[in-house]
């Protein structure tokens, strides 16, 4: 049966009847003690977001990033799981309310939508923490800055002081204009000592 009030080509599926395709989430568990699969170490797994929701498998902490070999690439850390984010929009990861129990970083590019996605992400976890997203980080990876061809320009009212003055330097071209600094150009051993800090 037509459903006339579902328009546009994301609602397809919704107008004409069909089952719509479940939003799915990445996941890598980064503890070799916690078996969620007999017999396989640190698996790198996709479930629907229901199923997702449902986990109980002793995760406390859980790094969300954006990039897939930062994702993969991340060391063991006890307890602990990498999410693979999804850019803007978070509704599927939000229905994970056992999120609310566990420490949350959220590692992103260092640029105008890495820290708006950080504060969309806010908004359903208020308790996420950012992760090399730091002005140490980026003035120690000079040789890798970048240029941001469209930068975010609205205010951010969920990032922390230290957060929203480097998005207002970078929003307002204070160190150099549309820069920025992909994650996947961080040095490792950079990032497994900010890790091994936590």
């Amino acid at each position: 049966m037509l459903d006339a009030s579902q328009t546009g080509i994301a609602r397809f599926a919704a107008r004409y009847g069909f089952v719509e395709k479940p939003a799915r989430i990445r996941f890598h568990i980064l503890d070799p003690e916690i078996q969620i699969i007999a017999g396989i170490c640190c698996p790198d797994i996709t479930l629907d977001a229901g199923s997702f929701s449902r986990l109980t498998i002793g995760i406390r902490r859980v790094f969300i990033t954006e990039n897939e070999i930062n994702f993969l690439a991340l060391p063991n850390v006890p307890a602990a799981m990498a999410v693979f984010g999804s850019g803007y929009g978070w509704e599927a990861l939000a229905r994970s309310r056992w999120l609310d129990r566990c420490v949350i970083h959220y590692w992103g590019d260092i640029d105008t939508h890495g820290f708006a996605i950080l504060d969309q992400l806010r908004s359903h976890f208020p308790h996420v923490s950012s992760l090399l997203m730091d002005r140490a980080t980026l003035e120690a990876h000079t040789a890798f800055w970048g240029r941001e061809d469209k930068p975010q320009r609205n205010d951010l009212h969920r990032l922390t002081p230290e957060e929203s003055d480097l998005y207002d330097a970078l929003r307002d071209n204070r160190i150099r204009e549309g820069l920025r600094l992909e994650q996947e150009h961080l040095g490792f051993g950079w990032v497994r000592e900010r890790i091994d800090q936590l």
